[in-house]
This record gives C-alpha cells, structure tokens and sequence, in this order.
C-alpha cells in the first residue's frame, strides 16, 4: 500500500519529472520553473503541481529552496515518489507543521507509479490518492517500529528545550518515514542550511535560535552567500548581504565554528573510516562516504541543524552496513594521457549511470588520483546522482565490500567522455571569467595553480577569481602562496563557493565563464545565466591569460562521432 509520509489535502495537475530533480541549482527559487538545462523537464514550472520523479538528486540545500518556493507560492502541491527521499521530504515536513504551507509526499511502488504516470491530475486526502480511475489507499507512516531511548525521550519531553524538542520530533517523523530500527549518536555535524538561497533559511534559522537552540555536538558550517567580513566593500546590496550574514551569524549564534567552507574534508579535524557523522553538502557526504570511509547520509538542510542540536541521528542507509555496498558495477575505459579534467567528467558519468544506487567503478585500479581529483569526482557524482557514495576498485576503503546478489553492470567508454566535453563546452571561445573553487579549492590546488600562472598575468579582459575556506587561506597566507596568486592578478574570495556566488562579486558583465569543475559546469547555466566551457586547470590558466578557451578537446578524449569533421 503507498506511503503517505507528510499529510496534506491538495490536487493539482501531474507534472512528470523523467529524472530525478535537484531543486537548488536546478529550480527558480521565485518561480518554481525548472531551471537545470540538463534535465528532461527544463523550463516546466513545479508550482501548483503534483510532482512526480523517481527520487531526487544533488544539493542538500534543496529542502530549505522547497520553503522557499512554499513561501513565494511557487511549490508544488504534492510530490511522489517511487524511491526513498529525504531532502524534498524534509522541506515538504517544515513547510506543512511549521509554516502552514501545505505540500503532501507519496511514496508508491514501482507498478503503482508507473499507473499513475499515465494519468494527468490528482487529488491526495489523508486516505487516499485518486487520479482518473486509480484509488489508492494511503497508509501513514508511523513511528511505532522505531525504538527510541532514554535520552531521545527526554528531547521529546522538552527537557532540553524548546528547539531540542522540535529537533527530535523532525528526526523521529523521517526516521519512521525511513524505518530506521534506532537512532544512532553522531561525533559531528557540517551545516549547509547557512546558504541564503531564499528568505526561509533565515527564519527558519532565527526561530530555532530564538527558540533557543544550542548545538551539542562540534558542528562546522558550508560556505555561506557572502564574504562575511566583505560583502558591503564589494558592493553587495544591503538587502541581499544583510539578512545573508544574519543567516550565518544565527548559526554562529547556537554554537557552530564559522568555518565557512563547502570542504570540510580539508580541515584538519577529519572525520575516520568507520566513524558516524552528519554532514550536509552533497559533495562532501560522497568524499566522506567514499574516500574517507566515514558514514553520513545525504542530511537535508535543516535535518543538519536538528541533529546538530541533539546529537542523534536516524540509523539508516548507509550508517548501516549492508546499505553500503554496490548495487551497479560499472567498468570505466581510461583513456590514454588522462589530465585533472577526466575526474569531474567521470563523475558526473558515473551519476548518470548510477543515479539511484551505489556503484563500484572497476578499471581505474592502474590511475593514480590525487586528493583533489577525487574531490572533484565526488562532487560531480552529486549533481547526476542521489547516491551518497560510490566505491572505486584499488582506491577507496571499502571498494573490496561484495557487491549485492541483484548488482548489475554497466561501462564508460571513450566516447561517453567525448559527447560529455561537448555538452560541457557551449559557450564561445571568447572567456570573460575563470571560476575556480567549487567545491572550494584546497592549498594543492592554489599552489597548482601559482604554479601555472607563475610570471604570468591574468588577462586585464579576464576575471579569474579562485573561492577558498577560511582555513585553506590561513594556509596560503602564511606560505607565501597567497601572494604570488595575487602577483598573477588572480582575486581570492573566501567564505562563498561558486554555487552560492552572486553579483557583483559575480561580474555582472561576464557572458562566458570557463571552470575545471564538472560541479559548477553542470549549475552553472541555470545559476548564473551565463554560457560555461570546461577544461583542465591548465587550460583554465592559459584562458585566464588569453582570454580564449581551446577550441578543441584535449589529446586523450577522442571526437565523438557528432563532432567529426568540426
């Protein structure tokens, strides 16, 4: 029988997403219109609708731009979906109990959804889901299986306050949601419910501060929207970077570090294989998933700041063993004289491959990544994938794990990485800006990078703006690095990623952007409005001093076929 996991009374007409929705960076936070100029459905509107998609993907920050479309009358009026959802889900629980904006979210079977996906308008009540001459039976989700202690108890009771209470009563309502048998305790929260994506982050973040709320575990913080310190020198308007720094100061305010980085695998403190944290970010619950063999599920915004106020955390995925190993094997051909730029393209491949389960990538056992290649797979991963993690054969720490009994394959060849350039390298030639940082470059990247631009100088005709967190530019600072990034007539902008960047620090005159980054390649039309080309960090720093993007791929990726004789 379907799952009705948040209760609401609505109909409307049936929107059907082919794939899976990141709802920030892919959707008009205004206007609710499809924005991601990847997706099937770009330039659809979700507003007014039942929406339909397999599952989402991407951003963590998607619950809060789901309030936020609430609040501006611009969500949709129900979402459904086939697979396990969490992000949405959250958005859709905050907005419906706490704000009185009514968003309903099914969950139905394979069959089930696909029944519905043939119809074109549906009614949700409290019992039913009714479209055409389907009926279906809804079943609340209850929380009766999930066992909870002591201490969970105390939370619900209000002893530790208000905020608390209301933290654990949001966690306990998707741990039942998600059946989770327990709660699990976590050794550190990465808040990412600090970006000002739309006027709902702030309230929500001031009325649990008012409501005072106190974090009780050792909780880091994403990059936020501004340079905090900066906003008003860089002519930021006041009513964009007021209530952005107030967003970020009300999280400060309940006890989180100010570390203002998308990465925080780059801290020093990081998290150990094995250890159970809750961090937000998509990009860095794949590196810490992966690469760091930590356990985390993809917490949305908001679910980070209620864990981080209680400590506790629904167990399920892939806190769980058994939910970590592979369920599609995907054998990857490395071209010859692979640069930087193939570990974002394979990235956002393999999410494409994989975009609801966890791979395992064979092939690459002979490649040697560095730590920043691997960040730059994760991220990528995470704009074409709602998995948390992927496994890679002879690289990561747990790629040995067997594969599950219904584990099927699948490949990357050359010519997948062929088409991916083309789609990648829309923009002209002639290159305004070079965006580098998301996720935010690390002391490697910026020596990389000083290296490159060593006694040269960026085009006068060319902004290229490197985005860091504040600890990476502590470290830059004292070893000299900084400076000569400087010498080069490279800008260094802390605190915001490219994600999260805005004009003017964004430059309002540049119609051409090219990045080494598969993450911000794959956002960055619909975020910034501007044409992207993509390329490896040396290309991007020979752009940086033409003003000109190669005009065609680099030796190792061979033409597609659509791009023979051009």
């Amino acid at each position: 029988m379907p799952d009705l996991i948040v209760a609401a009374e609505v109909d409307g007409p049936i929107l059907l997403c082919e794939e899976g929705l990141s709802v920030w960076g892919g959707v008009d936070p205004k206007t609710g219109r499809i924005i991601d100029a990847h997706h099937p459905q770009h330039g659809k509107s979700l507003a007014g609708h039942v929406v339909m998609m397999p599952t989402s993907r991407g951003s963590c920050t998607g619950s809060g731009v789901l309030l936020g479309l609430a609040f501006a009358g611009a969500a949709p009026k129900a979402l459904v979906f086939r697979e396990g959802e969490d992000i949405l889900t959250l958005g859709a629980l905050v907005a419906t109990r706490l704000f009185q904006h009514p968003i309903a979210v099914v969950r139905l079977s394979a069959t089930e959804y696909e029944q519905l996906a043939r119809e074109s308008h549906a009614t949700i009540t409290a019992a039913h889901l009714r479209a055409g001459d389907l009926d279906f039976p809804l079943t609340p989700v209850a929380s009766e299986g999930l066992t909870l202690s002591d201490t969970d108890r105390a939370f619900l009771a209000g002893t530790h306050g208000e905020a608390a209470k209301l933290a654990m009563e949001i966690i306990t309502t998707l741990a039942a949601a998600q059946g989770a048998p327990s709660l699990t305790d976590v050794t550190r929260v990465h808040i990412d419910g600090c970006i000002y994506a739309s006027p709902a982050f702030l309230t929500f973040a001031r009325a649990m501060a008012d409501k005072g709320g106190r974090v009780r575990v050792p909780t880091t913080m994403n990059a936020i929207s501004v340079d905090h310190g900066n906003w008003r020198a860089q002519g930021v308007a006041e009513d964009f970077g007021l209530p952005a720094s107030q967003l970020a100061d009300a999280y400060v305010e309940m006890g989180a570090r100010p570390s203002f980085t998308c990465a925080p695998y780059l801290l020093e403190d990081k998290p150990g294989a094995g250890e159970d944290i809750a961090w937000a970010e998509s990009n860095a619950v794949i590196y810490a998933n992966t690469v760091l063999g930590a356990r985390t599920v993809k917490h949305a915004d908001f679910m980070d700041l209620c864990i981080a106020l209680t400590g506790r955390a629904a167990r399920s995925g892939v806190y769980l063993d058994q939910n970590r190993a592979p369920r599609r094997i995907i054998n990857v051909e490395v071209p010859e004289g692979i640069d930087d730029a193939f570990w974002p393209m394979l990235g956002w491949l393999v999410g494409q491959v994989a975009p609801d389960r966890i791979p395992l990538l064979r092939g690459l056992e002979n490649t040697q990544p560095s730590e920043d290649d691997l960040k730059a797979l994760c991220a990528a991963y995470g704009t074409t994938s709602a998995s948390p993690m992927m496994h890679i054969a002879g690289i990561t720490p747990e790629a040995d794990m067997p594969p599950t009994p219904d584990a099927d394959q699948a490949s990357l060849t050359a010519q997948d990485f062929a088409r991916l350039w083309q789609g990648f390298n829309q923009g002209a030639d002639k290159v305004d800006l070079v965006a580098l940082g998301s996720p935010h470059f690390s002391a490697a990247e910026c020596n990389a990078f000083a290296d490159l631009m060593e006694g040269r100088h960026v085009n006068p005709d060319v902004a290229t703006i490197i985005t860091l967190g504040r600890g990476t530019l502590t470290t830059i600072s004292a070893n000299g690095v900084k400076a000569r990034l400087e010498a080069s007539g490279v800008t260094i902008v802390p605190d915001i990623c490219w994600c999260s960047i805005s004009e003017p620090v964004f430059p309002p005159s540049a119609k051409v952007l090219m990045t080494n980054s598969g993450k911000y390649a794959h956002y960055a039309p619909g975020l910034s409005n501007r044409a992207v080309r993509f390329g490896a960090l040396a290309q991007c720093a020979l752009t940086a001093q033409s003003g000109i993007a190669p005009t065609t791929p680099p030796p190792w990726i061979t033409p597609a076929p659509a791009l023979a004789g051009h």
